[in-house]
């Protein structure tokens, strides 16, 4: 008996729901990381200038390091979605516990290096006479919580992977709440100072790793998978890192010039430069949302060898993306005039800004394609690419941004210069994804 087709808008609802009910509660999750840094300030800065000005470089400190190995969470994701897909449900949880162990190796190795250097880390970024102590107290104490950061990194990817997004909201949420009692609780109950804002961060980490645990080794004792470390697998998800990692750093130079670069311009550009850094952010996390849902939606197509569904689900995860930043667009255009008071009064920086703030508004259907397409060459397992590609796109801004000063245009100009590298990246991800390369169908990659 002939089957009868589908009518034409069924697939696209189905991947509309696919999308939706990943990457809401990923979205939900990526805005409560940055609460746990807020609600640090907040508690920190009625202890006194040193000590808020003391964590704000610290906790700088602490954000780059970690951020630095977010391929433990994209790297996991793509390998567990693949076998999910392949049906291969104890080896998708074991390849996640290899993510796990290899994040538990990384951490230690950062104690090891930060714990003695601590004080010349601190220095080296400038912090004055008066904030280095409560830096340096701040940096050496949080050190300790980076391993479960980083295996709750590692466990996201799994979850992520296994088509669990929901389950990290709920840590993250709940790791919040926890980090925000502990942390007004040894501050001002114990009179810990910083030092109880720090191991309030570490307590409530580790407590959100253990919940990560709990959930990954449930499942791996439910399907029959090994927890014991294996080396090859270790090794393999070292090398499937690699190229991410070197993606990730290539953004963060480009962040960091970008920075430095209005730092020249004068106080008025780097102030209303770190207000649109903060807001462009922000949008990213929206933005990023459908990235993650790509990531594990393209695995999973991919390793269970449907290569025209994950085409399919390449095209409307691009529309989702076009519209989202639309929409963020003329948000950004319609708020301007009250966004900019919430930071400041200083008029300087309004007129500053808000130039500067009609390009991240027009450019955010372009950053809308960057994320999608970057989430979904990520789910393919196409870290090599993206390494080449990003290294490309700093090649490209490094001298732009780095003229601005010279011919002129202020912080206008170098936003042009931001615009002009989120196109070019555009662009290579387009490339790829048009060239069909990266829909390679089966297990592993």
């Amino acid at each position: 008996m002939t089957q009868t087709p589908a009518p034409p808008g069924a697939a696209r609802r189905r991947h509309d729901r696919e999308i939706i009910g990943l990457a809401v509660p990923a979205f939900g999750a990526l805005v409560a990381e940055p609460l746990f840094v807020m609600a640090d300030s907040a508690i920190v800065g009625h202890l006194g200038t040193g000590q808020l000005a003391g964590l704000g470089v610290a906790s700088a400190l602490l954000t780059t390091a970690v951020s630095v190995f977010v391929f433990l969470a994209y790297a996991t994701t793509a390998a567990v979605a693949r076998r999910v897909g392949a049906g291969d449900l104890r080896s998708a949880i074991r390849q996640g516990m290899d993510g796990i162990w290899l994040a538990l190796l990384i951490g230690a190795a950062v104690i090891a290096v930060v714990l003695p250097t601590a004080p010349g880390i601190v220095e080296l970024f400038g912090a004055s006479q008066t904030a280095a102590p409560y830096a340096t107290t701040y940096l050496r104490i949080s050190m300790l919580g980076v391993p479960a950061m980083l295996v709750a990194l590692a466990s996201t990817g799994v979850l992520r992977g296994l088509q669990d997004t929901r389950t990290p909201l709920y840590v993250a949420v709940g790791g919040f709440a926890a980090n925000a009692v502990l942390n007004v609780g040894l501050v001002y109950g114990a009179d810990l100072g910083i030092a109880g804002s720090a191991w309030g961060t570490v307590i409530a980490q580790c407590g959100m790793a253990a919940a990560y645990l709990y959930v990954v080794v449930r499942g791996a004792r439910r399907h029959g998978a090994s927890l014991r470390p294996d080396a090859a697998g270790i090794r393999a998800s070292a090398q499937a890192g690699v190229p991410l990692l070197v993606r990730t750093l290539s953004l963060r130079a480009i962040l960091m010039i970008a920075t430095a670069v209005a730092a020249r311009l004068g106080d008025a550009d780097i102030a209303a430069h770190q207000i649109i850094l903060s807001l462009w952010s922000l949008l990213a996390f929206a933005l990023d949302a459908i990235a993650i849902a790509g990531q594990a939606i393209i695995g999973r197509y991919l390793g269970a060898g449907d290569a025209q569904g994950a085409r399919e689900a390449c095209r409307r995860m691009v529309q989702w993306g076009i519209s989202t930043g639309l929409a963020l667009g003329l948000l950004v255009l319609a708020a301007r005039p009250l966004f900019l008071p919430l930071f400041t009064s200083d008029a300087a920086v309004h007129r500053t800004a808000l130039p500067a703030l009609v390009l991240v508004a027009v450019s955010q259907p372009v950053c809308g394609v960057v994320f999608v397409l970057d989430g979904v060459l990520m789910g393919a397992g196409d870290g090599p690419y993206l390494a080449w590609a990003m290294l490309l796109t700093l090649a490209v801004f490094a001298p732009v941004a780095l003229l601005v000063p010279v011919l002129g245009g202020g912080l206008t100009a170098l936003w042009a210069a931001m615009t002009l590298m989120m196109t070019v990246r555009m662009l290579t991800l387009w490339l790829r994804s048009r060239s069909g390369r990266w829909v390679v169908t089966g297990a592993a990659r």
